[in-house]
């Protein structure tokens, strides 16, 4: 399940992507007819993940493209280990009209993970804010320090 339209811009701390999709009846988090604000938090997560893989990646080429990642630089898998200071301004996102907005800026990382700010916005609005915790290579024990 892909929420993400396209990615607005990027840098090595920062992303910005566009969703559209949420004003669908097929939307795949919509339940009992809406979509919680809540769900604004896999936004955010998938926004994260778009954020690892193209710095993983390495920069944009000078034609404009992504370079081909070797095996040894593909995206890790990642867990979304935790959320906190979450500000929710709004009930629901399938009633928001314009496209949804999520900045996520990572404030702090090293290859075993990192923590982000994220913004959830639509036309100027902001509807979310919040931080996360990412776990990169969440099933392999060994890439976080830990014993097995």
């Amino acid at each position: 399940m892909c929420l993400l339209d396209e990615v607005l811009d990027w840098e090595a701390d920062r992303i910005r992507c566009a969703s559209g999709g949420h004003g669908t009846p097929d939307h795949p988090l919509r339940a009992h007819g809406r979509i919680g604000i809540a769900c604004g938090i896999e936004i955010a997560a998938q926004t994260m993940a778009v954020h690892g893989a193209l710095s993983a990646a390495g920069a944009l080429s000078a034609a404009g493209t992504l370079s081909a990642a070797g095996a040894d630089n593909r995206p890790r898998a990642g867990l979304l280990a935790g959320v906190r200071s979450v500000r929710m301004y709004a009930a629901r996102l399938d009633d928001v009209r314009a496209d949804l907005v999520c900045e996520a800026t990572r404030m702090a990382g090293d290859a075993g993970g990192a923590l982000y700010e994220f913004e959830l916005s639509s036309a100027g609005s902001t509807l979310m804010r919040g931080r996360a915790t990412v776990v990169l290579d969440a099933s392999d024990p060994r890439a976080r320090g830990w014993s097995t």
